[in-house]
């Protein structure tokens, strides 16, 4: 903070720029700080012998405003910094209490839909195929959204090429098309196939809870592939998921279509966990557009070169029906409406909400069916398959622990510990006072006792 002078003449002299009577100027705190006022310097005329006495303790004056002034305005700030993230925290809570329920009712309503469906047509590969075919629908569900939400608005083609940079620099071409498509899009195929497989041998709990245990699958493939970081915790909810399918296989006895069930969920799982872990290998992590890119992608490829396999199994006999129009079109275009409205909502969930609460509405979808079986009484709950159940969801929500759950704990513990000793140490010293206070009151002196 500059410093204003005095500026002092003789008697019956001429003060220097007295005819211009009073000048405005600006401190260096002005510039850097808006809301810092300017520091008026006076200077009077006369032949008083000192011009511009009171000029020290107004520059004085104007100090100590603008060292008191910032402080104010930061503390402002900062009210209005931690108002805007509690405010953003409620709205990320709030959008994810909706996007957890979206996110198990819709994967509720795809498996009890195929159980639905399983009366009257059995075609499992025929429905994995044609609900694949509505991925094509992601990117152009998408770009509705940015043309609705975004203010900058861009042409389809533009958005496109920008989201196709989650293949190279160079975009989509040809060559990466087959190249990284084909592996993505057989390994989709394949867990949505045996999901289907699955629900024919055993309950839609049964299903949901042991598909559970791709979390685990993860954990160990990106341990050993990608090098993670191992954790003593996530291999305990591993053993946890073993442990529940060994039981869910034991709950009938190890019956025939029990064990061949529990395989096909299991395989389901597993191919679900490798593609994960390929997805973060060879792309990385992807954002909301390029998501919608890719996926979309995945049904373009499933339409242009999968269409054949449903075509040979039809003329083999293996999945066959009379005619087009016996077909459940309504039951197909449901089951494939929601199953995209789950891709959909688990990639928007992780940019409104926390992608924890994704993972929790997944493991929701457990109790969810267990309920459906229940009213349809198409499932009878005993003790093995109830801790199974338990055991797997228990383990799910082990593998959602942060890696620095133990560091976070330890200091929420300290935390506590430091609060609980301030409260000690005040409330020790409220009594202190008190009888002090009383002794004083009484005519007496009282001495600490050491």
């Amino acid at each position: 903070t500059s410093r204003s002078s005095v500026t002092r003449c003789k008697p019956g002299a001429n003060c220097p720029n007295s005819h211009g009577g009073i000048s405005r100027q600006l401190s260096p705190l002005s510039i850097t700080e808006d809301s810092s006022a300017p520091i008026l310097e006076l200077q009077s005329r006369g032949s008083s012998g000192v011009c511009g006495h009171r000029v020290e303790r107004q520059n004085r004056s104007g100090e100590d405003g603008t060292q008191t002034h910032p402080e104010n305005s930061s503390q402002e700030n900062r009210i209005k910094a931690r108002c805007l993230s509690c405010t953003s925290m409620v709205l990320k809570a709030v959008w994810g209490l909706l996007i957890i329920l979206s996110v198990s009712s819709s994967w509720v309503g795809t498996t009890q839909i195929v159980k639905i469906t399983y009366k009257n047509f059995y075609c499992p590969f025929f429905m994995t195929w044609f609900s694949t075919n509505w991925n094509i629908m992601f990117f152009p569900v998408y770009y509705s959204g940015h043309l609705a939400t975004a203010q900058e608005k861009q042409s389809p083609m533009k958005k496109f090429r920008e989201c196709s940079r989650i293949f190279g620099e160079d975009g989509l071409t040809l060559k990466l098309f087959l190249k990284r498509t084909a592996p993505f899009s057989i390994l989709w195929t394949l867990t949505n196939y045996l999901y289907l497989l699955a629900l024919k041998k055993l309950t839609a709990t049964d299903v949901s809870a042991l598909f559970c245990c791709n979390k685990a699958f993860v954990f160990l493939l990106s341990w050993i592939v990608l090098k993670d970081r191992f954790m003593g915790v996530r291999i305990v909810a591993a053993i946890m998921a073993i442990t529940g399918i060994v039981m869910m296989a034991y709950a009938d006895n190890f019956h025939a279509d029990s064990i061949i069930g529990v395989a096909f969920a299991v395989g389901s799982a597993s191919t679900s966990a490798l593609y994960k872990v390929l997805f973060k290998m060879f792309l990385g992590s992807a954002n909301f557009g390029e998501a919608a890119h890719f996926v979309s992608t995945m049904g373009f490829f499933n339409l242009i070169f999968i269409s054949f396999t449903p075509v040979i199994l039809y003329f083999t006999k293996v999945e066959h029906w009379s005619s087009f129009a016996a077909l459940p079109w309504g039951c197909l275009c449901g089951m494939a409406g929601l199953w995209l409205a789950f891709n959909i909502l688990v990639n928007v969930g992780v940019v409104l909400t926390y992608p924890i609460l994704i993972s929790i509405g997944t493991v929701l979808s457990v109790p969810g069916n267990a309920a459906v079986d229940l009213l349809k009484q198409e499932v009878i709950f005993n003790v093995v398959r109830l801790a199974a159940t338990i055991i797997i969801c228990l383990g799910f929500l082990l593998m959602l622990l942060p890696e620095e759950w133990d560091e976070i704990t330890l200091r929420f513990i300290n935390s506590l510990k430091e609060k609980k000793s301030e409260e000690h140490v005040e409330d020790m010293a409220d009594s202190s006072v008190h009888l002090r206070s009383r002794s004083r009151a009484n005519g007496t002196v009282s001495i600490p006792l050491a």
